[in-house]
């Protein structure tokens, strides 16, 4: 029994050590989550913020990390891969080539590039802030973040998920599944918290209002459809034509044939009533075939 009971307990520690991984990473993004719906945000040990502070810490961090990754600090200027940045700061901050027009790609250091790029960017979610008032702003900023963490949350479990299931195999290779385990579960973490980061940005800085009245929405008409002819055949011999001929100009549709499939029923069938007759013959009269028994006892028992 004691070898029993050490065994079970192995078991559950080990099962409590896999998920512990687990409970770590989601009370980070718990906080993260409790954080955005009081509206105050650790955006760094030291530093809190509203949630327009946290994007706009997030945005200059991302736009930080884009130019370090193209124009590479010790990279020459002929080395800068100019096009990329332009795309990937397009994507995420809805910037086009009038946005580009005031940065001086061309004969600009590295810190003017990256400034000049901060200020643009910086601008557009201003604007925004002039066309909507802050109080309705900073809800949308609140729901659409709330969104995004709860989605990528959930697509980083079933990641886990799927992790668990096979790092048993890494067992194989003489490794610690528990040790490998923790390690890609922590880069699959950082992964998410990248995207949570990128997303959030990239929708408020795509968010476009509309200043003034919205105009009046039109629903869409839908086309009519048009009006099917009968299927009128019963067998393979009476098979209709591949197609229809075109109907009158009349808009009328040729009749059907007076033959109709033979069927016994369906949705569409005709409901008839049943109606009796005769009179009901009840239970305790005499039987109609002239026994002298009753009815009961007599057909009326089979």
């Amino acid at each position: 029994q004691k070898q029993v009971e050490a065994q079970n307990f192995a078991v559950r520690k080990h099962l409590l050590e896999y998920d512990d991984v687990m409970n770590k990473q989601r009370e980070s993004v718990y906080t993260l989550r409790r954080q955005v719906l009081e509206g105050i945000v650790q955006v760094t040990e030291d530093e809190t913020s509203d949630t327009r502070g946290y994007l706009l810490a997030t945005a200059e961090d991302l736009i930080d990390d884009k130019v370090n990754l193209y124009f590479g600090k010790d990279a020459d200027a002929g080395l800068w891969d100019v096009d990329a940045l332009r795309r990937e700061l397009g994507e995420l901050f809805a910037l086009d080539d009038g946005d580009y027009a005031t940065v001086p790609f061309d004969h600009g250091k590295r810190a003017e590039i990256r400034e000049a790029l901060w200020q643009r960017v910086r601008s557009k979610y201003l604007d925004k802030e002039r066309i909507v008032p802050s109080e309705i702003l900073r809800r949308v900023e609140r729901d659409l973040m709330l969104q995004i963490v709860d989605t990528q949350w959930k697509d980083h479990l079933y990641s886990l998920d799927h992790l668990k299931d096979g790092i048993s195999l890494r067992s194989y290779g003489q490794r610690d599944p528990l040790v490998e385990y923790k390690k890609e579960s922590y880069q699959l973490f950082q992964d998410m918290r990248s995207r949570v980061e990128a997303e959030m940005v990239r929708y408020m800085w795509w968010l476009r209002p509309v200043e003034g009245e919205p105009e009046a929405i039109v629903a869409p008409v839908r086309p009519a459809l048009r009006k099917q002819v009968p299927l009128i055949y019963s067998g393979p011999s009476d098979a209709a034509p591949a197609s229809f001929p075109p109907p009158a100009a009349t808009g009328a549709f040729p009749a059907p044939a007076a033959r109709r499939p033979a069927r016994s029923g369906g949705d569409d069938a005709p409901i008839t009533q049943v109606r009796r007759d005769e009179p009901k013959i009840g239970r305790n009269d005499p039987c109609w075939c002239g026994s002298g028994k009753k009815y009961k006892k007599c057909h009326g028992a089979n």
